[in-house]
C-alpha cells in the first residue's frame, strides 16, 4: 500500500512519475481542471463579497471520488500541477474539492520529467499555502468579467427589453 499520494495534471505523466518514484507513491491524474463557474448562471455572490460559486465540471465526478478515496490512504499529499498559472489554479481547485485541509498537503512543481528531477523536486516539496481566507481565488480576471458581463446584461435589458443582445462569457 502507497504512502504518498501524488496528484498530477496529465494522465500520460502517471507512469513515468510512478517508475521513478516507486510502490511507496501512488501517482493519479487530475485530468486538467475539475471544478468551474457555471455557464448557467451569475457564478458569483453578488452580496456576499463577489464571492465565487464554483460546480464539478461535468464528467469529473468520477475523478474527484477516485481521488477522494485514495486521499483517505495517503499520510502525505503531493499537488503536482503544472508551475503555471493554470497549474497553480488546479492545484487551488483539488485542495479545497477534496478537502485536504487536515491532511498534510505539498505543492511541487516538475520542469521536465526524468528521474533526477523528479526525485529532486519530492525531496523539496513546499507546503501548499494556497488555502483558507489568505487564498488567492483562481481565475480572478474571469470572475469578476462574468459579474460585470450579466450585471450590465441586466441593464441592458431594461433599456433595451426582449432586443437586449445576449450575454457574453468574456468582457475584459
Amino acid at each position: 500500500m502507497a504512502k504518498y499520494l501524488v496528484i498530477v495534471e496529465s494522465p500520460a505523466k502517471v507512469k513515468t512519475i510512478k517508475k521513478f518514484l516507486g510502490t511507496n507513491y501512488e501517482v493519479l491524474a487530475s485530468n486538467g481542471h475539475v471544478r468551474d463557474l457555471p455557464k448557467s448562471q451569475l457564478g458569483v455572490d453578488v452580496e456576499n463579497d463577489y464571492e465565487p460559486k464554483y460546480i464539478t465540471i461535468r464528467g469529473k465526478g468520477d475523478v474527484l471520488s477516485a481521488l477522494r478515496k485514495e486521499v483517505k490512504k495517503a499520510e502525505k499529499i503531493y499537488l503536482a500541477t503544472d508551475p503555471d498559472r493554470e497549474g497553480e489554479a488546479i492545484s487551488w481547485h483539488l485542495y479545497e474539492a477534496l478537502k485536504l485541509s487536515d491532511k498534510k498537503v505539498y505543492r511541487i512543481t516538475f520542469n521536465e520529467i526524468t528521474k533526477n528531477a523528479v526525485k529532486g523536486t519530492a525531496s523539496t516539496a513546499k507546503t501548499h499555502r494556497l488555502h483558507g481566507k489568505n487564498a488567492p481565488p483562481p481565475r480572478q480576471k474571469r470572475t469578476s468579467s462574468t459579474a460585470k458581463t450579466h450585471l450590465l446584461h441586466g441593464k441592458t435589458h431594461r433599456l433595451y427589453g426582449k432586443n437586449a443582445p445576449p450575454p457574453r462569457q468574456k468582457l475584459a
